[in-house]
């Protein structure tokens, strides 16, 4: 065997035992081209070497799937002949190097992901993690990250309908960037990226190819990311993006385009790669036939570029000229750079020479995974034994009172308004939106020609999943789901990013495997299968992993999109509490603020109560019962109220003695302690018997909390104040 040096290894993100499996299976020693090919492929982000085993776990079956994982995107039958398309991505390497460039192409590579799917893309939604904003580098992340999402998808005309942003000191260096789209298509028009019909051309349309972005799949998927340099980082053109996006839908209303697959990480390499392998075919590419946007590029850079706005088509060779005209009518360049072939290989040439040539399915379905042994850490251990009601309550004289402990909380940048944020992006274009960022729990999009509505939300609390991984991947499903509920919608699907550090380290696998279990058991317990998503590894600072972050991106339908709700509340009616009573102090938002600490247990979570309480406040929404429902999450049942009467302009005085009584006079868990299965509802007018008829009917606890009224937000007997100060709490910090 011809020695590899380490350093061309490291390079390309392969271990040694990696390059002798490759040298045994392919019967020789790769060429430099096909080992970058191979460090691409069998990279963490392309082929799940980690993950995959774990993935198993998830559902992924269901009456309403037309698409499950394995294509750019999943896709569930949502009525009327039509299916949403959806998948969220994560681009947080690429975004610690350069925020702007790099969130602005993540948000350019899922939309991709959807219309290759044949769908027209009808909404964005962004999850975000930061460090505190206290620290100037951490500022310029989230400036650079939000000023790039708006930047890209406004361009596109594609509205943003918020999603969910949560900072602490573990992103600090790495921030987590995850993009998600939800398109509309015909479930008969659902286009896949699997090539068939041997002698069909391939066609490389869009952007000129350049030198950006190479090794982006591989230095998101090594131990040190901080050791690459800004070359890996795409930069975008979204008018670009928009040409082909028309362009695309346009040409799949022929009947010559067999496979479409965008080009995103590891480039034109894992685009062949997977379109051959999905087809059981092989594909011939010449790379002297890819326009290039540099000169002196050599076979590999061309395979390995991660150039923005591209994608691969396979077409008839009698539809050729009329596919082509239509790319030219939108100004849109496209190059004939091959042919499928039968042999099941991904042969490149460069001007006819052999440049590499190795099986498709060596690269994808032989990739090797790992199934690693798992260990709690014993830190994790003790934080999460920490008994928070052993710490002085409110007002002890230790401690802040209700009132500044409320305002503190309201600022808290994991609480205060996104507004600030969500302006930056258009949220109305294209005339669809229903409940826009800020509007309601989750966001809202009518579907024309339809009654029907898309409800879309993502979700999850890293605190809940580091003190408790299980537990926090059960929350994450449970509160996306939750969240869509308060907006009328029953949830059909998810998609999921896993960020999580090295998986390496077994208290980071041990995170993985627990949060992935706990999903998979909500997902069954909801009948809410997984179609899509994605794995974010060796997410860190240093040595310092970010908190385990499994992003939930759910979906839901309203079958009448004019019965739903927003946040905020009316003024004189009557608001109600429905679910659970109780709440606990761990891990909680409330902890983390006043007293600094990362502790506790996480809310237990009953699913089947957490069930009835989402389909009470659906009915609820569907009978007209009820104009407003907000989820209580970070900061409890006292930010929930608040939150509500700050949205929709009016005070309230809200009685909380019988929760004081079951909390044994604590008011810090009263006020603020957290919950799962918890809903803040108020009733329409008249309409209050209906409404508790409804919870006992499904056995759900509701309790009369008070009325909304004047200028004044009182929590009885315990807070009292002036409605502007604390909208100016909630409002200014992200300002």
């Amino acid at each position: 065997m011809v020695e590899v040096t380490a350093e061309v290894l490291a390079e390309v993100a392969l271990s040694r035992d990696e390059y002798e499996l490759i040298v045994e299976k392919l019967g020789r020693v790769p060429n430099a081209v096909e080992l970058g090919m191979f460090g691409a492929m069998w990279s963490e982000h392309c082929g799940y070497k980690n993950s995959r085993p774990l993935l198993r776990l998830f559902p992924t079956t269901g009456p309403r799937v037309a698409q499950g994982p394995g294509e750019n995107a999943g896709a569930v039958d949502i009525g009327d002949g039509l299916v949403a398309v959806f998948k969220i991505e994560s681009h947080n390497h690429p975004s610690a190097v350069e925020p702007y460039e790099g969130a602005a192409t993540g948000v350019g590579g899922i939309v991709r992901d959807i219309f290759t799917m044949g769908a027209r893309p009808v909404a964005i939604l962004d999850s975000l993690r930061f460090g505190p904003l206290t620290e100037a580098r951490n500022r310029y992340l989230f400036g650079g990250v939000v000023g790039g999402i708006g930047g890209y998808g406004n361009c596109l005309g594609i509205p943003n309908l918020g999603g969910d942003i949560f900072f602490d000191p573990a992103y600090t260096g790495n921030p987590l960037v995850n993009a998600m789209c939800v398109g509309v298509a015909e479930r008969d028009a659902l286009m896949r990226a699997k090539a068939s019909g041997v002698g069909n051309l391939v066609l490389l349309v869009g952007a000129d190819t350049g030198r950006d972005g190479i090794h982006g799949a591989t230095f998101a998927s090594v131990d040190d990311p901080e050791k690459s340099h800004r070359g890996v980082v795409q930069v975008g053109n979204p008018f670009l993006e928009k040409l082909l996006l028309e362009a695309c839908l346009e040409v799949l209303q022929t009947e010559h385009v067999v496979a479409m697959q965008d080009l995103g990480a590891a480039g034109l390499t894992s685009s062949a790669v997977e379109c051959a392998s999905r087809g059981d075919v092989g594909l011939e590419i010449d790379v002297a036939l890819v326009s290039r946007r540099e000169s002196g590029m050599s076979a590999y850079e061309v395979m390995l570029s991660e150039s923005q706005e591209r994608m691969l088509v396979v077409v008839t060779q009698e539809g050729l000229d009329e596919v082509r005209a239509v790319f030219d009518r939108w100004s849109l360049h496209s190059d004939v750079i091959g042919t499928v072939t039968d042999d099941g290989l991904v042969r490149v040439l460069d001007n006819g020479v052999i440049a590499a040539e190795i099986p498709a399915t060596l690269l994808t379905d032989e990739c090797p995974t790992y199934t690693r042994e798992g260990v709690e850490s014993s830190h994790t251990i003790e934080l999460r034994q920490f008994d928070p009601l052993t710490l002085p309550d409110l007002g002890s004289g230790e401690t802040p009172s209700a009132h500044d402990a409320l305002l503190a909380l309201l600022s808290s940048p994991n609480i205060a308004s996104r507004l600030p944020v969500t302006r930056t992006y258009d949220s109305t274009i294209m005339t669809n939106t229903v409940i826009g960022p800020v509007q309601g729990d989750a966001g809202v999009v009518r579907i024309k020609g339809t009654a029907r509505g898309l409800a879309m939300k993502t979700d999850c609390n890293p605190r809940y999943c580091f003190l408790d991984p299980y537990l926090g991947g059960m929350h994450a499903v449970a509160e996306a789901a939750r969240n869509l509920a308060c907006v009328g919608a029953e949830i059909v699907a998810i998609t999921n990013c896993l960020n999580f550090g090295n998986p390496e380290r077994p208290e980071i696998y041990f995170q993985l495997k627990r949060a992935v279990e706990g999903m998979a058991a909500a997902c069954r317990s909801f009948e809410a299968p997984v179609i899509s998503g994605n794995v974010s590894l060796f997410n860190q600072s240093g040595s310092e992993a970010i908190l385990p972050t499994p992003v939930v991106g759910a979906v839901g339908v309203l079958d009448d999109v004019s019965l739903h709700a927003g946040s905020a509340f009316r003024d004189g009616r009557v608001v109600y509490l429905i679910g659970s009573p109780d709440a606990t102090l761990g891990a909680s938002e409330f902890l983390s603020r006043v007293h600094g600490r990362t502790a506790g247990a996480p809310p237990m979570l009953d699913l089947e109560l957490e069930w009835s309480v989402q389909e009470a406040t659906r009915r609820a929404i569907r009978q007209r019962l009820i104009c407003a429902a907000h989820d209580c999450s970070e900061g409890g049942l006292a930010v929930a109220l608040a939150e509500s009467c700050i949205s929709g302009g009016v005070g309230g005085r809200f009685d909380l003695s019988a929760l004081a009584e079951r909390a044994s006079g604590r008011l810090d868990q009263t006020l603020f302690g957290e919950a799962s299965s918890r809903i803040v509802v108020q009733a329409e007018t008249g309409k209050e018997q209906d409404l508790e008829a409804l919870c006992r009917e499904l056995g759900v606890p509701c309790l009369k909390l008070g009325t909304t009224q004047g200028e004044s937000f009182v929590l009885s007997p315990i807070v009292d104040i002036a409605l502007r100060e604390i909208e100016d709490a909630w409002t200014k910090p992200l300002a």
